[in-house]
C-alpha cells in the first residue's frame, strides 16, 4: 500500500515501469521506446555511515540505443542541498552500473518545478565538471486530462497527471475523467491507481473530492480507500441509529408521563444528532414538569 503523497509520486513508476515513455512523450522530450524495464535497488549508500537512497531506480532497455538508468525523485519543495545529492546519485550510478543515468524529478507546484528545472553546474568558476540537468514533470508541463476517453487510453499517465495537478483549479474535472475511465476496467487494474491517486493528492481538498468520487460506486472499487469509506459510512450509520433511538426514548418517556409534546418539541428532539445533548435531554425528561423544560439549560 502506498503510504504518502511523496511515495505515490515516484512509486507509480515502479508499478507502471513503461510510464516514463509516456511521460517523455507528454513532455515532448524524445526518448527511444522501452523494450524492457527492471526495478533496481535504490540504495546508493557509501561505505561510510551516510545513508543515500534514490526514491525509485529503474533500468530501461531500448532496442535502438540499449539500456539506461532512470532515477525518479519526488520533490515537494525547494531544497538547496538536493542538486548536490542528485549529482552524487548520477555519478554513483554511472560508476556502479556502467550505464547512462537519467534523472526525472516529479513536482506538484510550479515554483518547485521551475527551481528543479534549472541546470546545476558542479565545478569551479566557469568550468563545470558535472552539470545536473534533470527532466522535470510538474503542473507546468504535464497534460491536463479531462476527457474520460483520453484518460482511458493511458490510465497511469492520467493518475500521475492528476497527482501533479493536485492544486490545479481544474482538478475536479481531471479526477472525474479518471474516475469515469476506471469504472470500465478490471478491479485489479483500477485498485492500485485509485490508491496512487488518493495518496498522491495528499491532504489537499482534491483528496476529499477523490474520496467522494470513489464512494459513488463502492461495488467496483475494492482498494483500501474504499474500505475506509465503507467503515466511515458504517460508523456514521451506527451513530445516526443511536441518535434516532435515543430521540425516540425521550419522546416515549414524555408521553408515558402524560406530558403534552408539541410539534416544536418533537421536531427539535428528532433533528438533534448530538448523543451527549440527547443523553442530557433524556435525563431531564424523567423529571421535567413540562416537555419544553427538557431544553431549559440549553
Amino acid at each position: 500500500m502506498v503510504s504518502s503523497s511523496h511515495e505515490a509520486m515516484h512509486r507509480i513508476f515502479q508499478d507502471y515501469p513503461g510510464l516514463f515513455s509516456r511521460v517523455s512523450e507528454a513532455l515532448s522530450i524524445p526518448f527511444p521506446q522501452a523494450t524492457a524495464v527492471t526495478v533496481l535497488p535504490n540504495d546508493v549508500t557509501e561505505t561510510r555511515p551516510v545513508d543515500r537512497r534514490i526514491d525509485t531506480l529503474l533500468k530501461i532497455d531500448t532496442e535502438a540505443h540499449g539500456p539506461f538508468l532512470l532515477a525518479v525523485e519526488a520533490q515537494k519543495k525547494k531544497d538547496p542541498e538536493k542538486p548536490a545529492s542528485w549529482g552524487y546519485y548520477l555519478a554513483y550510478l554511472r560508476s556502479k552500473y556502467r550505464l547512462p543515468p537519467l534523472l526525472l524529478v516529479v513536482c506538484q507546484d510550479r515554483a518547485t518545478a521551475e527551481w528543479a528545472t534549472r541546470p546545476e553546474p558542479i565545478g569551479f568558476c566557469s568550468w563545470p565538471s558535472l552539470t545536473v540537468r534533470p527532466i522535470v514533470a510538474g503542473p507546468h508541463n504535464m497534460p491536463v486530462i479531462t476527457d474520460p476517453e483520453e484518460a482511458r487510453a493511458d490510465l497511469a499517465l492520467t493518475a500521475l497527471a492528476a497527482i501533479t495537478h493536485a492544486a490545479n483549479p481544474d482538478i475536479g474535472a481531471i479526477l472525474e475523467a479518471l474516475s469515469t475511465a476506471l469504472r470500465d476496467v478490471p478491479e485489479g487494474v483500477a485498485d492500485p491507481l485509485v490508491e496512487f491517486t488518493a495518496q498522491g493528492l495528499g491532504n489537499r481538498p482534491a483528496q476529499y473530492l477523490w474520496r467522494k468520487l470513489v464512494a459513488v460506486d463502492l461495488s467496483f472499487y475494492k482498494s483500501y480507500i474504499s474500505e475506509e469509506i465503507r467503515d466511515e459510512g458504517r460508523e456514521q450509520g451506527r451513530a445516526q441509529g443511536r441518535a434516532q433511538g435515543r430521540a425516540e426514548d425521550i419522546l416515549l418517556v414524555l408521553e408515558q408521563r402524560g406530558l403534552a409534546v408539541s410539534d416544536d418539541v418533537r421536531r427539535r428532539v428528532t433533528d438533534c444528532d448530538d448523543p451527549e445533548v440527547l443523553r442530557h435531554w433524556l435525563a431531564r425528561a424523567v423529571t421535567a414538569p413540562k416537555a419544553e423544560e427538557i431544553f431549559e439549560e440549553e
